[in-house]
């Protein structure tokens, strides 16, 4: 078991009652708990501030799940620990959000189908962290990160929301949804053919079960992103999926609104949001398994072309259990925002 005996830092758990969230469509609590890492000498000196991260979970994760007890490796504060009291990371806030929805999470955007989650994030939460601890309270000592959904998040942030975030770290985010998302509409199809054909009944299936298979979830998983990328108020479920659920045929007109949320397809538009970051880090596995290392070596390409300075690196693994990367990522993010 790994453990840094040295000082340590504390974790503080807050509820923080977001009115953004308040009604949201999928009736998901509007009240947060928000892990917040405190790091060891915090309080000490009245007059001392930090930079500040967010730690964006990925799909299925939150941030108390962040914070919970592993066996044979670290969680985030225990990592932390390490890295500040080893001397290889400058001392950091680090903040953990809860964003768990009805549809296993969101991709850190604004849903009509989900919930206003971007905003809640940019103007609601960041807002109160900086009104509770000792930040900079500015972007330019704010950073944002997570693997995977949270990885995409982090990256969607720092190209729409660059007044809030100085710094990003994407860490096998989604991208290239060609390769990433397109595999698995065929294997959702197949599960709600099971449900003759209905995400409601499938959504209701899900609910009652006790045990969930791999296909649920991935079929959850492409609804969830349905109700992200293509949501429609006018729409039965309030939202549209890319495919014929009888025939899976793909339809390419909400495809395209699929693409217009591709970090690869859309990195051209965002050029300027992404230059003015103080840190942008993208990483990812050469052996992901769901192919996302192929959108991580086209979005390189296309940065360097449009002359977006980054740090890129490709390393031997695959998509799970890559925490670990944290060590690389987090120093760098720390500093560039001290």
């Amino acid at each position: 078991m790994r453990r840094f005996h040295g000082p340590s830092g504390q974790v503080e758990i807050v509820t923080h009652r977001s009115k953004t969230l308040v009604g949201n469509p999928l009736g998901d609590p509007s009240d947060r708990e928000t892990a917040v890492y405190l790091p060891a000498g915090y309080g000490d000196d009245p007059r001392r501030r930090y930079p500040v991260l967010f730690d964006l979970a990925g799909y299925t994760g939150s941030g108390l799940a962040r914070v919970g007890w592993r066996g044979f490796t670290e969680n985030v504060p225990e990592r932390l620990d390490r890295l500040i009291g080893e001397g290889t990371m400058p001392p950091a806030i680090v903040v953990l959000p809860d964003a768990f929805t009805a549809l296993g999470g969101n991709q850190y955007l604004d849903s009509s189908a989900i919930g206003p989650w971007a905003t809640y994030l940019t103007t609601e939460l960041v807002p109160f962290i900086d009104g509770t601890y000792a930040t900079y309270g500015d972007r330019d000592h704010r950073g944002v990160y997570g693997k995977s959904s949270g990885g995409y998040g982090a990256l969607m942030h720092g190209m729409l929301y660059p007044e809030v975030w100085g710094g990003v770290a994407c860490h096998s985010g989604d991208m290239y949804f060609l390769y990433g998302y397109l595999p698995d509409f065929p294997l959702m199809v197949d599960v709600l053919r099971r449900h003759d054909h209905s995400v409601e009944k499938f959504l209701e299936s899900l609910a009652e079960k006790q045990k969930h298979s791999g296909a649920d979830i991935h079929a959850l998983m492409v609804i969830a992103m349905a109700a992200t990328y293509d949501p429609d108020p006018t729409a039965p479920l309030g939202y549209r999926l890319p495919v014929d659920l009888e025939t899976g045929e793909l339809d390419p007109i909400r495809w395209e609104r699929w693409l217009a949320h591709d970090p690869v397809e859309i990195a051209g538009d965002h050029a300027d949001a992404l230059r003015s970051l103080r840190l942008l880090f993208i990483d990812c596995g050469s052996r992901d398994q769901y192919r996302l290392h192929h959108g991580a070596r086209i979005l390189h390409r296309r940065l360097e072309a449009l002359s977006v300075t980054h740090h890129y690196e490709e390393f031997d693994d695959d998509h799970s259990s890559v925490d670990y990367r944290l060590d690389v990522s987090l120093p760098k993010l720390v500093a560039a925002l001290s």
